[in-house]
């Protein structure tokens, strides 16, 4: 391998530490939710903006952010953001009241608002081959996967020796050395066309983003019936609505939109993101389920619980790993698909589990469904991301990253109200005094602390009993969504894998500037 072929993968590993560092602080956070609460004294209210205040910033600055570097450079801003995710991270730590922390996750999102995309566009402009590019997004993909799980089996041995704080302080060494690797090993580069700040688009797309999101969050809290969830969705909706009228009246007049609304006419772009965004359906309920299954029921710790997440890591390596030895243009339909239908099958086999049964059947399960996320996660961002073309890789990515984050959180307001139902109308505490059994009905967290608070034996296997068949229920539910997903894939999936420029030159006439380095333009076929 040449130099500048090794200064590639070692920058590319770099990126990957950086973006484990934003995917671990999206779950680690909920294992030290309990003792934050204790030591800054914090209310339910402002517990929710310290986890909401990451998301809802995230959410809003995406877009604005991949213009940015697109206009201005793309290394520039991943340096500064990584330099602002890790001081960020610093004052999460030492933060003294729910104020101060709430203010450092809302800088931490902003920070995550520019790594995501710009991690992803400076991959696109680093490597020059698709089949390059599949590899390398293969490998971001899976850096942004690894996070969750292992979000609570850091935080978890972390607070078994440390205090709260300790959990945000893992982020500093890994930015420091992405810092490092990024500043030595990427070359500068930006779209060498004139590209314009749609103010208006700006405005529009972040307020509806915004509003999409809180709108998610409210209905995981208070329930789509609510007065907050309805009118923030609407807004949101509305405010989408007006963006994509907005995009096209400024395409019309010969100016550059924030988003090139074309991307939608494409395949690749469109089912990938999609996809991906189903992938995260899938990983959000099994993070969901999977640790009050572990806490709840089996009585673990947070380190325990974390521990037992590690067969999901092993099959997601292992089916990352197989996809990489594959060829890019191999199965751009079949792969995924069979990532899905993998992923449906593991959760199907997870109904099967009991209060009795053994960890070994469950270990079982998750490695299967870790091995079908790597398969359908890597190809299907890879068809989404080879679809974009070098110039506005920026805010392409950001497009993707954006579907990915709103349709999460929609997707995880559903979810957990589709369990939370199944565990409150599976719940029988007939003969119970209404305010405990109101208690008990909250979570199955609060129903074993209650019945074991009452000694009550009878309580204790009731609330586990009814969570049981909220998990079943749920695990039902993600593996029917994950078996239309490999449908979805087969049926509209694009027929052959993105080629590369030098076969679309006809087609399009732009260029890409980079300094440092140079490199021909990769754009995605669209079938």
């Amino acid at each position: 391998m040449s130099d500048e072929q090794s200064r590639k993968w070692w920058a590319l590993g770099a990126i990957g530490l950086s973006l484990l560092a934003v995917g671990v602080d999206a779950t680690i956070l909920n294992v030290a939710l309990p003792t934050v609460s204790a030591d800054l004294n914090a209310s339910t209210s402002q517990l929710q903006w310290i986890v909401d205040a990451f998301t809802l910033v995230l959410a809003a600055v995406l877009l604005p952010a991949g213009l940015l570097g697109d206009k201005f450079g793309r290394k520039k801003f991943l340096v500064a953001a990584l330099v602002l995710f890790g001081a960020a991270s610093l004052l999460c730590a030492y933060s003294g009241s729910s104020g101060q922390l709430i203010a450092a996750r809302a800088t931490l999102g902003l920070a995550a608002a520019f790594l995501v995309p710009l991690s992803t566009s400076v991959l696109l402009n680093l490597f020059e081959t698709e089949a390059e590019r599949t590899k390398a997004i293969g490998v971001i993909a899976v850096s942004q996967m690894l996070g969750l799980p292992l979000g609570p089996i850091v935080g978890g041995a972390l607070l078994d020796h440390y205090w709260w704080g300790s959990v945000f302080l893992i982020n500093v060494p890994l930015v420091l050395l992405g810092v490092l690797a990024v500043a030595k090993l990427v070359p500068e580069s930006r779209s060498s066309e004139r590209v314009t700040i749609d103010l208006g688009g700006v405005v529009l797309s972040s307020a509806g983003l915004t509003a999409l999101t809180y709108g998610a969050i409210e209905a995981g809290e208070k329930g789509w019936d609510s007065t907050e969830t309805v009118v923030s969705l609407l807004v949101g909706a509305a405010l989408i609505g007006l963006f994509v009228l907005w995009e096209l009246r400024v395409a019309a007049s010969g100016k550059d939109p924030l988003v090139d609304l074309g991307l939608f006419r494409g395949r690749g772009f469109v089912w990938g993101s999609i996809l991906s965004t189903i992938v995260s359906f899938a990983m959000f309920g099994l993070i969901f389920a999977l640790p009050q299954y572990f806490q709840a029921v089996l009585g673990t710790d947070a380190l325990g619980t974390g521990l037992r997440l590690l067969p999901l890591i092993g099959g997601l390596l292992v089916g990352a790993s197989v996809i990489n030895k594959m060829p890019a243009q191999l199965g751009p339909r079949t792969v995924p698909a069979l990532g899905f239908l993998l992923v449906s099958v593991g959760l199907f086999m997870g109904t099967a589990t009991e209060t009795d049964s053994g960890y070994g059947y469950v270990a079982i399960w998750l490695v299967v469904i870790g091995a079908g996320l790597g398969l359908a996660m890597t190809r299907s961002m890879a068809a989404a991301l080879n679809s974009l073309s070098k110039e506005r890789s920026g805010v392409g990515s950001a497009v993707v990253q954006a579907l990915r984050q709103v349709g999460g959180a929609i997707g995880v307001a559903v979810l957990g109200a589709v369990a939370n139902s199944a565990y409150r109308g599976n719940l029988d505490l007939d003969g119970t005094p209404q305010q405990i059994a109101d208690a008990a009905g909250r979570s199955v967290s609060t129903g074993v602390a209650v019945a074991a608070k009452l000694r009550d034996a009878a309580m204790l296997e009731e609330v586990r009993d009814a969570f049981m068949t909220a998990m079943h229920t749920l695990l039902y539910v993600c593996s029917a969504i994950s078996l239309v997903a490999a449908l979805l894939a087969l049926a509209f999936m694009p027929k052959r894998a993105a080629v590369p420029a030098e076969d679309a030159k006809d087609a399009t006439d732009s260029k890409d500037t980079e300094e440092g380095a140079g490199g021909t333009r990769i754009t995605g076929s669209v079938a």
